[in-house]
């Protein structure tokens, strides 16, 4: 037998091989790694998925939290997991398609080292301020921030949340000190702390704080309204073509059995389209966005190049 049938052969073992270990797929416990803390969006949604895939399979699901690196530690830990569909990660475009143009070295690779599984949905972020700072509109914040350059502080734990506010300054002509954070939920705690003045970053971790006046919310980055924050104003009303947003999808590591990934792929589209998981997703400020694996895979391709351009755009250098 020569070497071309030899391939052909072991191709068609690995396929039957993985369709026999699908049909049982999951025999055991799953865990879901999440690239952030408790709070943030990404992790409500994974725990709302992980109740609708236990009472799906009777078998129970573990979100993992692993913050730091603007999701990097979780991607890193997911990507060296056992290629056999229990351990899965849900994440964003920050380690899909931002870190790369964010950080000069990666631990991972968001490509290679990833098995695309489906995107799951689509949010918006909202701009909020702490009390103390004298600006009750995007327009008064600008003003403020011009007759003051450089101090003003914002937090972001998120590339989202940085690239959001990177783009902001860049559309306005604006400076604000930059301040990391592992993850969204401390840098808005401390934002309610007054440590920092400002902040971009999802509806899931700013609302409640917005809700309970510890914060003030000032614009949306959606392209209009949204019902789940009455009266307040995108930021494009006052700044012309402003618009970002961010996702959410599902990867298993690269090598993981191609009907594993389909199973994987029928338990998110089942999971997703309950009702306790798009209530989930809209209280979040996000839309239910569901995919193939393949069409997860060419949207990423073309998210990166379109993250790349828009650091670029926005002066960012990697770090």
């Amino acid at each position: 037998m020569n070497r071309r049938s030899l391939l052909a052969l072991a191709a068609l073992l690995s396929l039957n091989g993985g369709a026999a270990i699908a049909q049982d797929f999951p025999a055991r416990p799953l865990t879901i790694v999440v690239g952030s803390s408790a709070g943030s969006a990404t992790d409500g949604l994974a725990r709302a998925v992980a109740q609708e895939v236990t009472k799906a399979t009777g078998q129970s699901v573990i979100v993992d939290n692993r913050p730091g690196a603007f999701g990097g530690i979780a991607a890193q830990f997911a990507s060296r997991a056992q290629p056999d569909g229990y351990t899965v990660f849900m994440t964003t475009n920050t380690t899909q398609a931002a870190n790369s143009h964010l950080q000069k070295k990666l631990s991972y690779d968001p490509i290679k080292d990833f098995a695309p599984v489906a995107l799951l949905a689509k949010g918006y972020q909202l701009l909020v301020v702490n009390p103390q700072v004298k600006a009750n509109s995007v327009a008064e914040l600008i003003a403020l921030a011009k007759a003051s350059p450089g101090k003003l502080n914002y937090g972001s734990g998120s590339s989202s949340a940085q690239v959001a506010t990177e783009l902001f300054q860049q559309m306005t002509g604006t400076k604000f000190n930059y301040v990391p954070y592992k993850a969204n939920p401390p840098a808005v705690i401390d934002l309610v702390a007054g440590q920092t003045d400002l902040m971009i970053a999802d509806l899931a971790t700013t609302l409640p704080q917005v809700k309970a006046g510890k914060l003030r919310a000032l614009g949306l980055t959606s392209p209009k309204r949204l019902s789940l924050v009455p009266g307040t104003p995108t930021v494009a009303e006052s700044i012309k073509g402003y618009e970002f947003g961010y996702w959410n999808a599902l990867y298993a590591p690269a090598g993981t059995p191609a009907p594993v990934v389909s199973r994987l792929n029928a338990l998110m589209q089942a999971a997703m389209k309950a009702p306790a998981v798009r209530n989930a997703a809209e209280q979040a400020g996000m839309e239910v966005s569901l995919s193939s694996p393949e069409e997860l895979g060419k949207f990423q391709q073309a998210e990166l190049e379109r993250w790349g351009q828009i650091i670029k755009t926005a002066g960012i250098v990697a770090e």
